[in-house]
This record gives C-alpha cells, sequence and structure tokens, in this order.
C-alpha cells in the first residue's frame, strides 16, 4: 500500500467526524476500542438503534435501518472484543422487524431536512432486500468473534429471510441491492453452504467487467469489483484477478491531495458531503490494508 496515510490523517483532522477518527486510529493500533464505541454511542437512541445522522443522508434522530449498519461496521471493527451494544442493537431489529426478521428500506422521520427523499419516502411496511442484506452482512461479520451476536434469533431469521429471496431474484436487480446481496452472501459463506451456489445465481447479473451503472444515480455513476467485494473472500471467484488488482491500484490513486478520498454518490446536504469523504477515506484505507 503506498498511498499517504499521515496525509489521510490529517484530512480527516480537518474534516473528518470524531468517530471516523477514532476509526482511523484503532486501524492502525493507535487507538483503542473503548473509544471508538465512546464516538458511535452518540448516535445511539434509547431503544438501542442508531439514527442522528450515522447514515450521513440521513439526519433524522430516528433509528434506522441505515444507522444500524453503519454501528456493526464499528462492532467489527473492535474485533476480537466485543459489547452488549451489539446485541442490544440486534434486539432491536427484531422488535422492529417485518415478517421473519425482513426490514423495509427505511422508517419514517419526523424532520426530513438533509436527509435523501430515498429514505424519507421509503414504504414502512416493505420488505427490502437491500436494506436487510446490508445490516444482516455486518452483523454476520460481527457475530464471527461475537457468539451472542451469532446466537440472535433476528440474525438467524433475517439470514434465512435474505437467503430465500436471492433465491427467487430472477430479473436484474438494482445495482446497489446488487451489491449488498453479493456482500451478505460472502458473509454468510462459512455457516451456510448455500451461499456458494447463490454467489453463482447472483453473478449471471454481474457483466464481464465487473461494472455496473446505477439507475437514477449521478450520470456516469457505477459500481465496481471493489463496491460487490471490497475484502478477500468467497465473493471473489465471481471477478476476474486482474480486474480486482486493477480496481486496488485505482482505489490508491484517487486519494486526493487533501488526504482524503470521496465518493462517487451525490449527497444530501453540505454536513453530509463531508462526512462521506471521511467515511470513504476510513474505507479506502481498511480496504487497501486488507488487501495488501
Amino acid at each position: 500500500m503506498t498511498v499517504n496515510l499521515a496525509a489521510a490523517a490529517s484530512f480527516l483532522a480537518t474534516h473528518g467526524r470524531l468517530l471516523d477518527r477514532r476509526r482511523f486510529e484503532l486501524l492502525f493500533g493507535d487507538g483503542d476500542a473503548d473509544a471508538v464505541l465512546a464516538a458511535v454511542a452518540a448516535y445511539r437512541n434509547a431503544d438501542g438503534g442508531y439514527g442522528w445522522g450515522l447514515e450521513p443522508d440521513l439526519r433524522a434522530p430516528e433509528s434506522q435501518p441505515g444507522g444500524a449498519l453503519h454501528a456493526f461496521e464499528v462492532f467489527e471493527d473492535i474485533a476480537p472484543a466485543t459489547t452488549p451494544l451489539a446485541v442490544e442493537l440486534c434486539d432491536w431489529l427484531e422488535s422492529v422487524s417485518l415478517a421473519g426478521g425482513g426490514l423495509p428500506f427505511a422508517f419514517p422521520v419526523a424532520d426530513r431536512a438533509g436527509s435523501a427523499p430515498f429514505w424519507t419516502d421509503a414504504d414502512p411496511a416493505k420488505f427490502s432486500l437491500q436494506s436487510t442484506a446490508f445490516v444482516a452482512s455486518t452483523a454476520l461479520r460481527v457475530a464471527r468473534h461475537d457468539k451472542a451476536v451469532a446466537e440472535h434469533p433476528w440474525v438467524r431469521a433475517a439470514t434465512e429471510t435474505c437467503l430465500e429471496a436471492v433465491r427467487r431474484v430472477e430479473t436484474q436487480p438494482h445495482a446497489i441491492e446488487l451489491s449488498f446481496a453479493i456482500r451478505f452472501l460472502d458473509a454468510a459463506h462459512a455457516t451456510r453452504p448455500e451461499a456458494g451456489e447463490l454467489l453463482d445465481h447472483l453473478g449471471r447479473f454481474l457483466p464481464p467487467d465487473g461494472i455496473v451503472s446505477v439507475a437514477g444515480g449521478r450520470a456516469g455513476e457505477v459500481l465496481r469489483p471493489l463496491n460487490f467485494s471490497p475484502l478477500p473472500g468467497p465473493a471473489r471467484k465471481l471477478f476476474d484477478p486482474a480486474a480486482i488488482t486493477a480496481e486496488l491500484t485505482r482505489l490508491e490513486s484517487q486519494q486526493h491531495d487533501d488526504g482524503g478520498w470521496s465518493v462517487d454518490f451525490a449527497s444530501y446536504s453540505p454536513q453530509a458531503s463531508l462526512e462521506w469523504r471521511g467515511y470513504a477515506t476510513v474505507g479506502a484505507v481498511s480496504v487497501l490494508r486488507a488487501n495488501s
């Protein structure tokens, strides 16, 4: 990895959320789990879920599936340490889930200010493979080192629901839904042998170069192989190794002069734009490190 880590740290110090600064410290052994957990706790609600802009384009305080995704990312970061907050988040998910542990894309918010319309206009009674998969996949990765999460009823139910939903996919999914479904199968592969066959099933919807246009996104917005398989794992079989190598080189080259990375999609508030850059910077360094 040839990125400028000092510049990345300076970018985060200048523009990043405290949470992303703490995650970056932990990534390189300069921080500790308690500091990261204290930072993410600022986004936690009394019900055990997470809101308050933890998902940068959803500024509302209410607990949301998007907030659960990002909280579980933190609980994965602190491995092998565990926290009771992870089980409490599973408890919240169980209390709000649809039949079978599935989740809607988002729940209603009282104040839509600063939030993306795809979040605020979501139907809270309609199952979303995208949201269920992105929360379940991160929960499964936490479950690798947290037995209480692995044994939680919501994790088991959501896993079954996602597997069945993937089996029913017969037409081209939206690129983002496809990416999270593939990530889910990658995470489930260790405990669910059928995940390998289902990866092949979804692989039919990937073009040879692994680059998929994002319907409804910015002009030219696409998802690339590392969006589908950011870490070495079972999903890598869907991509030419040379394509992964090229994408890692491309990711390295995208560090800006200010030390940070950017996202390819539109942000819905000035605050979200900077927060996404901090999140993307931690994510880029983490992916490059894990693939080195």
